[in-house]
């Protein structure tokens, strides 16, 4: 039989065993509508496995992360994006006892609204949506409108405003690491652990596959970042989890300065030798031609007005938006079995 008692147990093993400073499934603000909480999981686990079980998760497989269509099986998307700063956010929720099911939750939705194309299509549709007086465009509150009004066929997530502000907080935007702790500080010491996976991922797994590109080379990677991280990705990334946990205080999860300028040395090194890699430029006009004419074609012949627009296009996956494009613009062949007959 099932115990209707488990989700009630686990709630007071949060309150025994996690940090003062953990948030508690027990003590959450609730949903923006009221239901009734589940006999099993706690609010956050539910919230986990409504984010796994949307459409816009399964879509994040086919959403580029910096290789635009890459050809090869082992390059990052950013589901795997996703997947990885989940891994790395909840080892270090765990070491420093917090609330790993909240952790989880938003680590799992926190791409949720990015854009097919990576950066280069969110730079697109934010200048799209500053055209059209939307006030522009960032993947992170399009997460937060996914959950809250796409998913579900407009009905949403109904997630727990916990992981809900997680989502919107974990971007610190183009700035680096360093300065993103001079950031508004998000609702829980969760989102921090996401906002700060979030950079160790992608550092690591960007750089990973610009070796296996050969954008780069070993030799070229700087020297004070394999001394101080190491030489292999996962003696990286775990010189980069035991440092925060090493150095995390109570009021917020932290690096060391010595590993700070460590990581803004490898990020600068990605942004001039990967970034703006000259493939990578090149394919910057055809992302903005292929989403300008979308966009505007949703407008012009679908009616939608431009929030609407922004959603349809958002959603896209990069596949979708170049087949769509090539549907609508591109002549197709004449048909098998036809001749042309002049008048």
């Amino acid at each position: 039989m099932i115990d209707l008692e488990t989700r009630l147990r686990w709630e007071e093993i949060e309150r025994q065993i996690l940090s003062p400073h953990a948030a508690l499934s027990s003590q959450s603000r609730g949903r923006l509508k009221e239901e009734e909480p589940c006999s099993v999981r706690t609010c956050f686990q539910r919230d986990r496995d409504r984010i796994i079980h949307s459409k816009s998760f399964r879509r994040l497989k086919y959403k580029t992360q910096v290789l635009l269509l890459p050809e090869g099986d082992h390059y990052r998307t950013r589901l795997t994006h996703t997947l990885e700063v989940s891994q790395i956010a909840r080892t270090i929720s765990r070491a420093l006892l917090l609330n790993e099911d909240l952790t989880e939750a938003i680590a799992l939705g926190h791409d949720l609204g990015h854009t097919p194309f990576g950066h280069m299509g969110e730079k697109v549709l934010d200048s799209l949506a500053k055209e059209h007086g939307l006030g522009g465009f960032h993947h992170a509150a399009q997460s937060l409108r996914v959950v809250d009004c796409l998913e579900k066929d407009g009905k949403g997530l109904n997630l727990t405003w916990e992981v809900r502000m997680g989502i919107l907080q974990h971007s610190k935007g183009q700035v680096d690491v360093r300065s993103g702790f001079d950031l508004a500080e998000p609702s829980s010491l969760e989102a921090w652990v996401v906002r700060i996976s979030d950079s160790v991922a992608y550092l690591n797994h960007d750089l990973d596959d610009a070796l296996r590109a050969g954008i780069v080379s070993d030799h070229d990677i700087p020297e004070c970042v394999i001394k101080k991280m190491g030489a292999s990705h996962s003696q990286r990334i775990n010189s980069l989890i035991m440092d925060i946990i090493e150095n995390s205080k109570e009021s917020r999860p932290t690096f060391s300065p010595s590993m700070l300028a460590s990581i803004e040395t490898l990020r600068g090194f990605l942004y001039e030798s990967v970034y703006r890699h000259a493939n990578a430029q090149i394919e910057d006009s055809r992302v903005e031609h292929v989403l300008e004419a979308l966009f505007r074609y949703r407008i012009e012949k679908c009616k939608d007005d431009p929030q609407g627009a922004a959603d349809f296009i958002s959603g896209m996956t990069d596949r979708f938006a170049l087949q769509l494009f090539q549907d609508i613009y591109v002549p197709s062949p004449w048909p098998k079995g036809r001749t042309y007959q002049p008048d």
